[in-house]
Formats: structure tokens, sequence, C-alpha cells
């Protein structure tokens, strides 16, 4: 049976997407996977995992795709969801391109980066490294993923990680806030090495998918049919909003600049003082607010929506299939909001699509 989606429906979810970016869209873009299609075909040997740096170096990048075609082909896609997928090698994996070792940490579940050798902030510098494994192996995957879907799939852009993010992996968090009293610039230096070394790699990787790739998008996977990526710095959660601006945003702004469809991460309430300095930076399109475990949910922060919304920038939430109906109650209008949701049958998906006139 393959995967729920064909050219045509392409076609309807870049209007859509095209529109909302540009400011058109008078109602929410809401995206909805339903889980539980029979894909029509018997279940690869190899398993699903979240993160894809957990299959071994060995397991070929065919074996990775085909795996994530199943995965995909057990979906429907209802409004403007698209099938998504993107190499998740962990938060930061640019840190590995300039040459920190990447741990697999099968107990944890998860990836974590360590610095070959620590270094005073002063010896620390970035350079490329066109043989560097991580590199080749996505840039296989990706390869191996346009060769499959020529272009059915959008394949999304690795996390590459934020800036002082980054940092903080040569300079563990406690160094890197001394680093910005003590060395700023030594910071500020390495700041704009790891910009440079940043884009690079993201444009080298871009160049393999980009022959068949529908469009951009990153971890999040929403579409953007120009050059785009969800930015963040999760190390801001615990600096001033004066340094936020000395050190963070000018780097923000930059790759804005560099792109037409910028997006920032704003992850949980600790990042809410910067949000203000991000809403100025005028090529920045939108804003993805989180408000992290142990927090409120997503649609009781209509306060934040609306502040987006009157800077006029984009949203976009995750959340449940009643999440705009709430935010409707205390906002004027929903509109620029991206709901990006799953539902648990068809019917709930087309009855929340058929409330905001979505065909």
């Amino acid at each position: 049976m393959g995967i729920d989606f064909d050219s045509s429906r392409w076609q309807r979810v870049k209007k859509e997407y095209d529109a909302w970016w540009a400011g058109r869209l008078r109602r929410p873009l809401i995206s909805i996977t339903v889980a539980g299609r029979d894909p029509g075909r018997p279940q690869p040997n190899l398993p699903s995992h979240h993160f894809t740096a957990f299959y071994d170096l060995s397991i070929p990048a065919e074996a990775i795709v085909d795996r994530w075609d199943y995965d995909l082909s057990c979906h429907h896609f209802y409004g403007s969801a698209i099938p998504h997928v993107w190499p998740n090698f962990g938060p930061g994996v640019a840190a590995a391109f300039m040459g920190a070792k990447l741990e697999v940490s099968a107990e944890a579940g998860t990836v974590w980066f360590h610095p070959a050798q620590e270094k005073p902030i002063s010896e620390i510098h970035f350079e490329y490294d066109p043989q560097n494994p991580w590199v080749r192996r996505i840039a296989d995957i990706y390869a191996a993923a346009a060769d499959r879907w020529q272009g059915l799939v959008q394949v999304g852009m690795t996390d590459l990680g934020g800036n002082l993010d980054l940092l903080s992996t040569f300079r563990p968090a406690e160094q890197l806030l001394y680093d910005l009293y003590d060395h700023p610039d030594h910071v500020k230096r390495l700041i704009w090495e790891a910009h440079e070394l940043w884009w690079r790699y993201f444009n080298e990787l871009d160049s393999v998918i980009r022959r068949v790739n529908p469009g951009y998008s990153a971890w999040p996977g929403f579409y953007s049919h120009q050059s785009h990526y969800m930015l963040q710095c999760d190390f801001c959660y615990m600096i001033s909003p004066s340094m936020f601006d000395e050190f963070v945003r000018p780097e923000i702004a930059a790759s804005c600049r560099r792109m037409v469809n910028g997006f920032y991460h704003l992850d949980g309430p600790g990042q809410l003082p910067h949000l203000d300095s991000l809403l100025s930076i005028e090529q920045l399109k939108g804003i993805q607010w989180v408000p992290g475990a142990g927090n409120a949910d997503s649609k009781l922060w209509p306060e934040v929506y609306s502040k987006i919304q009157a800077a006029g920038k984009l949203s976009q939430i995750y959340g449940s299939a009643d999440t705009l109906d709430v935010l409707a109650e205390d906002m004027d209008s929903l509109q620029g909001i991206l709901l990006m949701t799953a539902c648990a049958t068809e019917r709930q998906a087309l009855s929340l699509l058929a409330k905001f006139e979505v065909e």
C-alpha cells in the first residue's frame, strides 16, 4: 500500500503552508496524524529507534530508510500534516562534527556529547572536517532517502543545535557561564567560528537531499518551501536578557538573515524574559513555544501567543484536539498559529478540521 500521500496532496499542502508563511491564511494551520493504518507489508526486522544514532554504523542507510518507510505507512495524514522524517543523532550533533565525542546511552535512552579533551577557552578552535564520520553517516542516510522516496517524503535537517549550546559541550555549562564574564571575547570568537561551521555543514547536508526534497524542515516536522530551520539556545535559560542580547541575539539574527523562514524554539518559562528581544528580530518569522515538563499545558498560555501575534510573527505549538478551542476563548484571532497534533481516529481528525473550515 505504501505511504498514504501523493503529489496532489503535496500541491495542496504546499499552497496552505505558503499562505501561512506569508500571513495570508486567515485560519489556524492544523496538522494531524492518526496511527493504526495498515501498511500493507510485513514489518522490517530492524527495530524502530527514536535516535538514529542507536543504529550501529554497520547497518546500511537503506535499511534505516526502509524502517522509516514502514513507520510512515502506518499513519494517515490530515490537514497540513506531511510524511516527514529526520535523522536524529542527538540535540546539537554539530558538536560531534566539530570534534566532540558522541556517546550513545541505551540505558538512558539518549545521546550525549563530550569534549574529546577539556581545554582552556583560549585554546579551543573549531575547524571544518570533511571526513567527519557523523557527517558522512547522515549524508549517506539522506542519499538513501532521496533514492527511495524521490520527493514523496519531506526529509528534515538533523538537529544541529544552538550556538551557545554547542559551546557548552566544549566548556560544560558552569565553565561557559564564567567565561561570559571572564573571557567574553573568546566566547564571541567561538560563537562566530561555530556559526560559520554550522552553516557550512547545513549547506553540505542540504545539498545531498535538495535535488528531490519537497522543501525544508527541521526536527518539528512542519514544511517550508523556502530555506528554514528551528533555531534555539537552551543555554539562555541561565542568562539574563542583557547577556542574551550581547551573546545570543546577534548570532540568531545573522542566521535568520541567511535563511528565509527562520523559527526559534522557546523552551520553558525561563526563556520568556528573552521573548521581546527575539520578537524584535525582523527576519525571524516565528516562535515555537514549548512550556516544558511540569508546567501548564501549551493551550494555557494565550498571553504568549497573543504577544507573538501582535509582533507580526507566527506560532507553532503542540497540543490536543481541544487546544484551539481553549485558546479561542482568550484570543481575538487564531491566525498565524500552527497546531501539530495526533488524533485517535479519522472521525476525530475530520471533526477538528471541519470546525475550522479546513477542506
